[in-house]
């Protein structure tokens, strides 16, 4: 698949892998729709993927489902359409069950799972309409296993497995491919603005981040996966072994992540 011209929405593409993404895509001659809450590092990554000739700046939250119609209007009207829509926007966590207050667990489900799942309704139509489109999710590999310290995290993104498994059968027939990508450690700053338990930030560079994959390695990745239509891509290090542990040696993985 050639990315040449095609019309890419980018949620959270101020930074980390929504940033590394909109590079990588627009190297790979596409239009860009860049969103996120920051709107000054979303001007900053507008100029450098060539300005707004071929990049759009649209600042959203994603939890502002009210929002989303206007929004998703807005993106289409950019460039006349939508080709590929990556749901990357997110949030994780690091606190313990008992001290996280149920406010901060809705948090992370309407960041994580609600907001992407808003937001690909939005498009969905034009996309059938147009018999054309990809959807992109950018999950975790803690879709796949949970770990402690990220129980509303792992909550959120195995519930994005179940939904968008769903749509890809739903949609196949109109020509339209869903990828979910697990990303495992990547170099990023999402860490540094996990949830604690009260809901402030963390603040700390967990130290499995810090040695992980960098973000541009991750979005390189991603973009063969998607060029490929793959439905689902683990991307990471190591760290990528533990899904197979899950699927041939639960009990191993449940005493590994006990221990961690």
């Amino acid at each position: 698949m050639s990315f040449q011209g095609q019309r890419v929405w980018i949620t959270g593409a101020s930074a980390g892998i929504g940033e590394a993404l909109a590079k990588l895509f627009h190297q790979a001659g596409t239009k860009l729709i860049l969103s996120a809450r920051r709107e000054d590092d979303l001007k900053r990554v507008q100029s450098e993927c060539g300005g707004e000739a071929s990049a759009r700046v649209l600042p959203l939250d994603v939890t502002q489902t009210a929002e989303l119609p206007e929004k998703a209007r807005a993106a289409l009207e950019m460039f006349g359409g939508i080709d590929i829509l990556v749901n990357n926007a997110g949030v994780t966590q690091r606190s313990l069950v008992e001290d996280t207050k149920i406010e901060v667990y809705r948090k992370l489900m309407e960041v994580n799972f609600f907001g992407a799942v808003a937001l690909t309704k939005e498009v969905l139509p034009s996309m059938v309409q147009n018999k054309h489109g990809h959807i992109v999710v950018i999950s975790s590999l803690v879709g796949k296993f949970g770990t402690p310290l990220r129980s509303g995290y792992a909550a959120a993104k195995h519930a994005l497995h179940g939904f968008f498994d769903s749509l890809r059968a739903e949609v196949n027939r109109h020509g339209i491919k869903v990828t979910l990508v697990c990303p495992g450690y990547i170099r990023t700053d999402v860490s540094l603005n996990a949830l604690r338990g009260d809901g402030s930030p963390h603040a700390k560079m967990d130290s499995g981040q810090a040695r992980g994959m960098s973000a541009e390695e991750c979005a390189a990745q991603i973009l063969k996966a998607v060029a490929r239509g793959k439905e689902e891509v683990n991307v990471g290090g190591r760290d990528t072994y533990f899904v197979y542990l899950k699927r041939f040696f639960p009990g191993v993985l449940s005493r590994m992540v006990a221990r961690s």
